[in-house]
């Protein structure tokens, strides 16, 4: 049993993400475990694993085995290997991955790891937290704070939604049939919902959470539309559900998609995924005087599907 005392600089961070840095390579539902059970307590209290800690906190951690078998699975070196070569930017405060299509940016939900667990077994010595998240099969940019200052200053502007101070995040994306010239704003509430078994879905629904997006047609492609898109929202399957709302879902999707469509672009055009790329974000911290326009280039497999509708 130990007892940390809770840095200034944590001030305000979540047990659950605390506790994971406290201790490498333990899963997430480890972490649960000893706090649901009320082996870990603040100051002497029995605590949740959302509880928001303070600087000065006395946080008591219990022993854990991390050797067990079944607790806990390294990440394959193929995927550490990959994610090391994602990297398109760092410097002492962040980093930025291109994320692959495919990863999870956490593990859970009957995942083991995903690009945080993966990237803290790559690094074991450096801090390191999520500052937002990608869906699963979106690829693009992903930005990992290396400083809590870093990652507190991103979370605040990524909650500013359409203040003028708030990152620009822009996709690619291709959309089932023709969009019209110009761009077209979707901006309509959006509900989340999770089903049995865990699956999250997401509809158009006017108690929904405000939400708004840009679509603007580069090109067409085959009877097709290649977009980019802006958000003013980070709302969970947000583009997907807006471009579904406006008649055109996005390509490979098959939550929201069109089956047909997508049968049709994977025989005819090699389409495996969704066609959905996040591909810049643009921001500034310490108070604006240091900017960043973070850039992640399309995936090969989504410039040969584009090639082959040429």
């Amino acid at each position: 049993m130990k007892q940390v005392l809770v840095p200034e600089d944590r001030d305000g961070q979540r047990l659950d993400n605390f506790l994971l840095g406290q201790l490498k390579g333990a899963p997430r539902s480890i972490i649960y475990k000893i706090v649901r059970s009320g082996q870990v307590r603040i100051n002497g209290k029995r605590c949740k694993p959302d509880t928001r800690l303070s600087g000065g906190d006395e946080v008591r951690i219990p022993p854990v085995r991390l050797d067990q078998v079944g607790d806990v699975k390294t990440p394959p070196k193929g995927m550490l290997d990959r994610l090391a070569a994602s990297i398109v930017y760092e410097d002492k405060a962040l980093f930025a991955l291109n994320k692959p299509s495919g990863i999870a940016v956490h593990g859970g939900s009957g995942l083991s790891y995903g690009v945080i667990e993966a990237l803290r077994a790559l690094r074991p010595d450096e801090t390191m937290e999520l500052v937002h998240r990608l869906d699963r099969d979106t690829s693009g940019v992903l930005i990992i704070a290396k400083k809590r200052a870093a990652l507190l200053e991103l979370q605040a502007l990524l909650r500013e939604g359409d203040d003028e101070e708030a990152p620009n995040k822009k996709y690619l994306t291709l959309l089932v049939g023709k969009m019209p010239q110009g761009t077209m704003t979707v901006e309509m509430p959006l509900q989340k919902s999770v089903m049995q078994g865990g699956e999250r879905m997401v509809r158009v629904d006017p108690n929904g959470k405000p939400s708004v997006s840009h679509f603007r047609l580069i090109e067409r492609r085959a009877g097709h539309s290649f977009c980019e898109v802006r958000i003013e929202t980070g709302r969970t399957h947000q583009i997907r559900v807006h471009a579904a709302h406006l008649g055109h879902p996005v390509a490979g999707d098959e939550k929201y998609g069109d089956r047909e469509a997508n049968k049709k672009l994977a025989e005819q055009a090699g389409l495996k995924r969704l066609f959905l790329h996040a591909a810049s974000m643009e921001f500034a911290l310490e108070g604006g005087a240091k900017p960043y326009l973070i850039n992640a280039p399309l995936a090969d497999d989504l410039k040969a599907v584009l090639d082959r509708l040429a």
